[in-house]
């Protein structure tokens, strides 16, 4: 309650401070209001002309049947000022509340799938500031922004030439865009609500746990999911940290370091030799079987979390609705067979040539960069294992961890410059849908990513067969990428906000509020967490795919993301301008990428198993042939597999009470449409009685 009230006095004194009397008029007698809620500000470019500039307000504020937004908008200190401020009205905070399919809490208290038609039947009703987040309204207004389309061909006043040529279903935002006179958009922050947030958050001294509610009310779903992902992920590695750390450390092998003794003493009967360290084949083998197990649990135990949270931000029941074109998208203007509307059109056949013919050889051409720094880091390691052989100094030793480190260096290098080709390939095959947008250039980046990280290690396992190897690679990799990640996460952010001298760390609580949104338009926009996904991905590999030839992965992993966390949530509140974020019921496509993984770690560990060099022995000393003992490790692969599978089938992806509430929420629904068509019905009727 504390919070929220901070909340509101923020906002009165902004919206006081800005003359509540300049903000544009609403017609309808329920969104009249003594308060206005500023929160999005629209940054002009330069010598924009005051009437272009007013007529995007009358623009933002026109009614929908008219192209505009229906939003209130605030001109700034004056009509010149480079500024918009915009605010939602209820009815359209409502209005697109229902149309995003968002849930909320009724009179009852359970979450029911929001209905204009029924709003007085939900609790806060009447609050704004209370019935939605301060994320969710904000995307609204994103949202409405977005969506302004052209009624009928015009010209936009005070644009010269084509610039200011307005065609009849033109998105109006996009137009404004690419003429620069919109030059930003993006969401005013809540200075007091953000350092009580800061406090709860990254300023707490504690390990365990965050304030996600918190967290989603101010950054939204996507942004909240990450989070709660990523406390999630980090406290399943305490099971694999201890095992490693176990296996690593309290289970000492039978040979030295050197190899086998003068005398010929073979190795004890549960020796297993990997790298500088010599494991039990028993633990060996525990440690690969639990790395199958615990990657499969992990992901089961996350779904249900991901479900219990989705039904507690009413995003249970999120619609996959018809979507409207996205900002990015160009065609020539026609008949859409679809909507029957004038909207840009552009033919599959041309964007599936522009994939066929351009992305995906683009795509094999770094893929084949991949190859190419393979080959050139076993040529180094080679080399180097020759000049170590040849003097056996302890400074050749050292340097034979040289090609692993350059090649990292290498594939950091190179995955950094394809992601922005990969965003501007997807940009170029303008798709439609902003879904179908997002889906490619996840794949493009999600395919990439994982063979540009693993391809070396698999080749490693699989046509070098050589375990050693494979785990000074492993655990050089490890090293090298735990001290990046806590340089840039703990590092950089501490010298950034220690000697960086904002403008927004100047500003006092009593300065005008122009200069607060002045400030927080001279940060940097938030990067997203595309890249944020990716890391936590690749650790993810790393642990299930490869861990049991290195058991102090999760060991790594547990210390960098207990610092991860808390480096991200201080990023996010103070080196950048708060994003916009929509509402998410789950981690969306990122979950499958994980599940992907999870099943590949049977078949890696499987295959690390059936090159345990005391198997190799075993195996030599019975006279096995060793294609025998392939198709016993296949059939292991397979009753694995089929344990994942009854283990995935054995633990619901929703506890029983989430499928309860949304079985409620699919009744209340079906039951108030019901209500709905009767009224109407009835209504239909009253003239011919």
């Amino acid at each position: 309650m504390s919070s929220l009230k901070q909340q509101q006095d923020s906002i009165s004194s902004v919206a006081e401070s800005m003359g509540p009397e300049s903000w544009s008029k609403v017609s309808c007698p329920c969104c009249v209001s003594s308060e206005v809620e500023p929160l999005v500000l629209i940054q002009l470019g330069e010598n924009v002309k005051s009437n272009t500039k007013q007529w995007i307000m009358s623009m933002i504020s026109a009614p929908n049947k008219k192209g505009g937004a229906h939003l209130l908008v605030h001109p700034g200190e004056d009509a010149s000022w480079g500024r918009i401020v915009v605010a939602a009205p209820r009815c359209t905070l409502l209005r697109v509340t229902e149309e995003l399919g968002l849930c909320k809490a009724d009179k009852e208290g359970n979450m029911v799938l929001f209905s204009f038609h029924d709003r007085n039947n939900f609790n806060n009703i009447n609050d704004m500031q209370k019935f939605l987040t301060l994320a969710e309204r904000q995307y609204i207004v994103q949202h409405e922004l977005e969506s302004m389309r052209a009624v009928q061909d015009r010209c936009i006043p005070g644009l010269p030439g084509d610039k200011g040529v307005l065609k009849s279903r033109q998105n109006i935002f996009q137009k404004l865009q690419k003429a620069g006179v919109i030059q930003d958009v993006f969401p005013l922050c809540d200075e007091k609500e953000l350092k009580a947030l800061g406090k709860e958050w990254y300023l707490k001294k504690r390990l365990w746990g965050q304030p996600l509610d918190s967290i989603h009310a101010y950054f939204g779903g996507s942004i909240a999911f990450y989070f709660s992902f990523l406390d999630f992920y980090t406290w399943a590695l305490v099971p694999p940290a201890i095992l490693g750390f176990y296996i690593t450390f309290f289970l000492p092998g039978a040979l030295p370091p050197d190899g086998p003794k003068a005398d010929n003493s073979t190795p004890g009967p549960d020796s297993l030799d990997v790298g500088d360290n010599h494991l039990a084949m028993s633990a060996h083998m525990v440690q690969a079987v639990f790395s199958m197990i615990w990657s499969t649990v992990f992901i089961e135990l996350w779904k249900r979390r991901s479900a219990a949270l989705s039904y507690r931000w009413g995003a249970l029941t999120l619609t996959e609705q018809f979507q409207e074109p996205r900002p990015g998208f160009q065609g020539e203007l026609g008949i859409s067979p679809v909507t029957g509307r004038t909207e840009p059109l552009f033919p599959d056949w041309q964007r599936q040539l522009r994939v066929g013919l351009v992305s995906v050889p683009v795509v094999g051409l770094f893929l084949g960069f991949v190859v190419l720094g393979m080959v050139g880091f076993y040529y180094c390691e080679s080399t180097m294992a020759s000049i170590h052989k040849a003097s056996g100094s302890i400074i050749t030793a050292t340097l034979s961890y040289l090609p692993s480190i350059i090649h990292i260096v290498y594939t950091n290098v190179l995955g950094n410059t394809y992601r922005f080709v990969a965003l501007k390939l997807t940009e170029w095959e303008n798709h439609r849908e902003e879904s179908a947008f997002q889906n490619h250039h996840t794949t493009k980046v999600l395919v990439f990513t994982f063979f540009n990280n693993f391809a070396v290690l698999f080749h490693i396992a699989i046509f070098k067969q050589d375990l050693l190897l494979l785990h000074k690679r492993l655990s050089s990799l490890l090293i090298l990428t735990q001290l990046v990640n806590q340089f840039t996460e703990v590092v950089v952010p501490y010298v950034v906000d220690r000697f960086y001298s904002s403008s927004q760390k100047e500003l006092k609580e009593d300065d005008p509020a122009a200069d607060h949104m002045q400030a927080e338009g001279s940060l940097p926009p938030f990067p997203g967490l595309f890249l944020e996904y990716i890391e936590l991905l690749v650790q993810f590999g790393y642990l299930s795919l490869f861990s049991c030839v290195y058991p102090l992965t999760a060991v790594l992993l547990l210390i960098n993301n207990i610092t991860e966390i808390r480096g991200d949530a201080f990023k996010i509140c103070c080196l950048f301008r708060k994003p916009f974020s929509r509402p998410e019921a789950s981690i969306g496509v990122w979950q499958t990428a994980f599940e992907v993984l999870a099943f590949f770690s049977v078949m890696s560990n499987c295959w690390l198993l059936f090159l345990a060099p005391r198997l190799k022995m075993f195996t030599q000393d019975t006279g096995l042939n060793p294609s025998t003992v392939l198709i016993f490790i296949i059939m292991v692969e397979h009753i694995l597999i089929v344990v994942k599978m009854i283990l995935a089938f054995v633990i619901p992806d929703e506890p029983d009470w989430v499928q309860i509430k949304r079985q409620q929420i699919e009744y209340h629904t079906m039951m108030a449409f019901k209500e709905q068509n009767v009224k109407h019905s009835q209504t239909a009727e009253l003239p011919h009685s």
